[in-house]
């Protein structure tokens, strides 16, 4: 990848400062708006043009080098960092961000103090940093990343960021069970049943490769329980197994909207949106150029 020329040094900001020496300790960085929500898409990346998300989930940075894919954004790459294509996202920044999953770690983001206090009456000690309205816990280890895990906590660790407030204080801690069990979905009876969605299949036209029925139904099911076993990042599972499914059979005519329904209800009974898992569907079509 070709990059920008960096800026010059009496350009760089406060937060740009405290982001490179960040990137020397490992910690993937990243400018965040006051807002705390990242840095906005660039033109050549608007409306999904280049197939990630924005925000997060299912596809990672595209081949831009600018700070438009929040987490994926975030890099340890100095010339990344002080390239022209950062300066204007560095000036407008309002604090520093950065990928805790990069880094090898998960931030039990803490809001208020009841949360605080369930925290030190239940999770082993480890690192903390004070926030404006309650605490970061940090452990090491990753895990896919849920909010609302409770009243008041936050997960964040794979495909998220959160803010760098600062060094905190303490011993980092292996990432404990108890953390991980929050990220699993309780079964509720008052859930409601995953919801049809009708994507199209594709039209095909390409030669069929399969020997039989059964090869195309295999598939299928090993899809389903691909899904269905995943214990962490179901999102990126998700999107890596539409892409492989549409890789093997996307092309010949052979699969079906019963088939796509499939893989839509397993995805949706780990606790994706059908809006995510047409997103993810659109995203993989793209990413192969179907």
């Amino acid at each position: 990848m070709t990059h920008a020329t960096p800026i010059r040094r009496e350009a760089w900001t406060g937060h740009l400062t405290v982001a490179l020496h960040l990137a020397t300790t490992g910690l993937p960085v990243l400018p965040l708006r006051a807002s705390k929500g990242p840095v906005g898409n660039c033109r050549t990346c608007a409306n999904n043009a280049c197939g990630g998300r924005p925000n997060m989930k299912t596809a990672g940075p595209c081949a831009c080098p600018r700070p438009c894919h929040a987490w994926a954004a975030a890099t340890t790459n100095p010339t990344v960092l002080t390239s022209r294509a950062w300066a204007t996202a560095w000036r407008d920044a309002g604090v520093v961000g950065y990928h805790p999953g990069g880094a090898g770690v998960t931030v039990v983001d803490l809001d208020d103090d009841a949360a605080v206090a369930w925290a030190r009456a239940t999770l082993p000690l480890t690192r903390t940093v004070a926030t404006t309205r309650g605490e970061h816990w940090i452990y090491s280890g990753t895990m896919r990343s849920v909010n609302g895990v409770r009243d008041g906590v936050d997960i964040k660790s794979l495909m998220s960021y959160a803010r760098w407030l600062g060094p905190g204080t303490g011993t980092l801690a292996e990432l404990p069970e108890a953390v991980r069990a929050l990220a699993e979905k309780q079964p509720s009876t008052a859930r409601q049943s995953p919801r049809a969605v009708t994507v199209p299949a594709p039209a095909g036209g390409g030669e069929c490769r399969h020997r039989s029925p059964a090869y195309l139904e295999r598939g299928i099911a090993m899809a389903e329980q691909r899904i269905t076993g995943a214990a962490s990042a179901v999102h990126a599972t998700v999107y890596r197994t539409f892409l492989a499914v549409l890789s093997a059979h996307g092309r010949c005519g052979c699969l079906t909207e019963a088939h796509i329904g499939r893989l839509f209800t397993a995805a949706q009974a780990k606790g994706e949106s059908p809006r995510h898992c047409t997103d993810a569907w659109s995203n993989a079509r793209t990413t192969l150029g179907m």
